[in-house]
């Protein structure tokens, strides 16, 4: 499959996929169900090892603030911690440095092996981190990007990673969000039209051209 580039050299963005949005038990800002959050870390848990074998990095992008100040700055998310029905009212508690949420879940982690960007403050996973810096520094070229939420992390760093001339794929079924499913589905709608390459884990490790070589 032609992705644009001459040859695919890739890695895997991980996006949230830690304790604040998927261990149920302790998160601030959790996906709506087990049922759901074990599907996306069953499928990424797959994916990952499969991207291991093929000697491509697994990147975990994990939002952590040092202080509600640095929340509060987005005038946006100060709305959202003023009104008791949004999906994101407990956007102030969400993720500072020490808490149990700011821990990448053990499902999806190989600490042996997956490198950890811990300073993403934003949707973008570009903005204020060094993700850039690493991804060229190692000749990537391709991103294969998965996490939460599927309409506002992962579209924005999708966006992102397309402006900055890097060939994205989304594999569906590792990608989900807290808020309406319906979002979900436009999020994917407005990146197979405009910015990447969407398909199913299984449709990503069938592709011969992304197989290591014997």
């Amino acid at each position: 499959m032609n992705f644009g580039v001459d040859k695919v050299k890739a890695a895997v963005i991980a996006i949230d996929l830690h304790r604040g949005h998927m261990d149920l038990s302790v998160a601030t800002m959790p996906v709506k169900t087990q049922a759901q959050a074990d599907r996306v870390l069953g499928n990424a848990s797959r994916l990952f090892g499969w991207c291991r074998a093929q000697d491509w990095p697994v990147i975990h992008l994990v939002t952590t603030y040092r202080d509600v100040p640095e929340i509060r700055s987005n005038p946006f998310w100060r709305t959202r911690a003023d009104d008791p029905n949004a999906t994101r009212k407990n956007v102030e508690r969400h993720n500072i440095q020490g808490s149990p949420g700011c821990t990448v879940m053990p499902q999806v982690i190989d600490p042996a092996k997956d490198w950890i960007v811990n300073t993403k403050k934003r949707y973008d996973c570009f903005i204020g981190t060094d993700l850039d810096f690493t991804l060229r520094a190692h000749g990537i070229n391709t991103l294969i990007i998965t996490g939460v939420n599927t309409n506002s992390c992962v579209l924005s760093t999708v966006s992102a990673a397309c402006s900055r001339d890097y060939a994205v794929i989304v594999p569906s079924d590792c990608v989900d969000t807290m808020d309406d499913p319906a979002l979900h589905d436009a999020a994917l709608l407005c990146i197979r039209t405009a910015l990447g390459f969407v398909m199913t884990s299984s449709e990503v490790m069938s592709l011969s051209d992304l197989k290591k070589a014997p």
